[in-house]
């Protein structure tokens, strides 16, 4: 890569950064649940008051890129999200923390919806999927180390919310950083598409697969990242700063998907790395509902850490180089599939409401990952054809 694309990639990957702050919800969620004593129910409100913007706002956000520019809007969403990380710091009680989770997620909603075309303005050809695992490898660093952070704030100060402060510091320099960086954006075309024409995509069949890929792929992620504590302490009744490592182990494994996940999409095929993702996370979705040993559930979190990590740059990847002409408009669809993030934390709490236990969860998560077998059967039936 040429030393100016080096220098234009480096503060999009701190933005990529302070992407992986939305990934704090399953962290921040146990904690509210615990301060305010909660139901599953209403604890997995919050997370839904996250992901329920992606729904609204993506079609929106991929329209306004064409009017001020990809770059700009990852900075008014830098805006957003710090103006999400400020409010918990003057004052803490559940509808505080459901207008800043709200923010945090019209925030993200206008990040992932601008700011992963924005890397195709660097990267081109077929290193983007290589290119867009990285950011999501720098992305899953935020993932992996906010519930630690949380965790240690806990203990020594007995104040989780510490972890706001310290993302709040790191997003304002992303947001300095990208402004002062210019990179030159690719020309919207002369007929902008309106709200319908992009909702009409849809009916592409092939763009409705990729739609429901990132669904499942999202539900899957924040549904593992909020039930992981649960079930480590319903099964083994650790305490929840102990439980929230479970969190961190996904991540762990997340990150180190992502890292690898770049590597070998740059020199492996991506239906063969897309099938085996998903081979790793059945095996773990039956670890997850047998297991009753803390290695044994940490073994089946990190299977589907490792398998999950790579799904989204490959889903998305596939759906901007299907219609590379509607880059914009494909990745407002894309990131319109992290509703998923919504529908999965609901459901699982509903469910895991009636049976009494963390089982519910499983089976809603479980649901997901069997979206994603048929998905890699289309892939590698496409491959062959």
């Amino acid at each position: 890569m040429k030393n100016n694309n080096l220098g234009k990639l480096i503060p999009i990957m701190f933005a990529f950064f302070a992407m992986g702050f939305v990934d704090m919800v399953g962290t921040a969620t146990n904690y509210v649940k615990a301060d305010f004593q909660l139901s599953d129910t209403m604890a997995n409100f919050l997370p839904s008051m996250v992901f329920l913007w992606f729904f609204f706002l993506s079609v929106p956000t991929s329209l306004l890129m064409n009017k001020i520019g990809k770059r700009n809007t990852v900075i008014v969403s830098l805006f957003v999200t710090a103006l999400a990380l400020v409010l918990p710091l003057f004052g803490y009680n559940y509808p505080v923390m459901l207008v800043s989770f709200c923010l945090l997620g019209i925030g993200n909603t206008l990040m992932q919806v601008s700011l992963n075309p924005l890397i195709s303005c660097v990267v081109k050809g077929d290193k983007l999927a290589s290119s867009l695992t990285f950011g999501q490898f720098v992305k899953a660093i935020a993932s992996f180390i906010a519930p630690i952070i949380a965790s240690w704030a806990a203990v020594k100060f007995g104040n989780w919310r510490i972890l706001y402060i310290i993302f709040l510091v790191i997003g304002v320099i992303a947001t300095v950083y990208l402004w002062m960086t210019k990179v030159e954006e690719d020309e919207p075309s002369a007929n902008s598409s309106s709200f319908l024409d992009v909702i009409k995509l849809l009916g592409i069949p092939s763009v409705l697969l990729f739609f429901l890929g990132i669904v499942a792929h999202v539900g899957i992620d924040v549904g593992v990242n909020t039930a992981a504590p649960k079930i480590l302490i319903e099964r083994l009744g650790l305490p929840l700063t102990e439980a929230a490592i479970a969190t961190s182990v996904y991540f762990l494994f997340r990150t180190i998907g992502c890292f690898t996940g770049s590597i070998i999409l740059a020199k492996w095929d991506l239906k063969k790395f897309f099938a085996l993702s998903v081979a790793l996370m059945i095996i773990s979705m039956i670890g997850l509902f047998v297991c009753q040993t803390k290695i044994g559930i940490y073994i089946a979190i990190a299977c589907v850490g490792y398998g999950n990590s790579n799904i989204f740059s490959m889903v998305f990847s596939k759906a901007l180089l299907f219609m590379p002409d509607k880059k914009n408009e494909m990745s407002g669809l894309m990131i319109m599939g992290l509703i998923g993030g919504t529908i999965f934390p609901l459901l699982m709490g509903v469910l895991s409401d009636a049976l009494g236990s963390q089982t519910g969860s499983v089976i809603v998560i479980s649901c997901g990952v069997i979206y994603l077998i048929f998905l890699a059967a289309k892939f590698m039936k496409e491959q062959k054809a």
